[in-house]
């Protein structure tokens, strides 16, 4: 049995998780991990996944083998609040989605590092990734920033 990857323990105002160390990390709160084929299995990050609520369904609109780019809206999550649209953050060709999400949606939230994978493609990964430490820093950044709207909003009620 293998050892389970080291992450990085992360806290922030009322927001805690464990980011794998394994793992390369994008902006757009996208998690990469490569497998011994050169494959990229890609998923959401604890945080984007409680920031997008409930999901209630999942779509792809590219089929295996096809050219996908860094940024390319290729599928789509509908949750209770909204639709969100699913981006590559890999240029290269579209491996497949997770067949297990039609069974089981609630893996995205409930196993983001795990089972509730999104897709895998093959290729080269965003070039603005970064490491886990490297997204813990993109984390204080969107948290300093919705603590400070919130705020902010705070002042313009106090101002009516």
């Amino acid at each position: 049995m293998a050892d389970p990857p080291t992450a990085r323990y992360y806290k922030r105002s009322r927001f805690v998780t464990h980011l794998p160390t394994d793992r390369l990390y994008t902006a757009a709160h996208y998690w990469l991990l490569r497998d011994t084929n050169g494959i990229w299995t890609v998923g959401l990050t604890r945080f984007a996944t409680r920031m997008l609520g409930d999901i209630v369904e999942i779509g792809f609109h590219v089929t295996p083998a096809e050219a996908i780019a860094v940024g390319q809206g290729i599928g789509f999550m509908e949750g209770f609040k909204a639709v969100s649209d699913i981006y590559s953050v890999v240029d290269g060709a579209f491996a497949g989605a997770n067949a297990d999400l039609e069974r089981d949606i609630t893996q995205l939230e409930n196993d983001p590092y795990g089972g509730g994978w999104l897709f895998r493609a093959s290729g080269i990964p965003d070039p603005q990734h970064c490491d886990a430490e490297g997204y813990a820093a993109i984390l204080d950044v969107t948290i300093d920033a919705m603590l400070a709207s919130r705020h902010d909003l705070a002042g313009d009620d106090e101002k009516k």
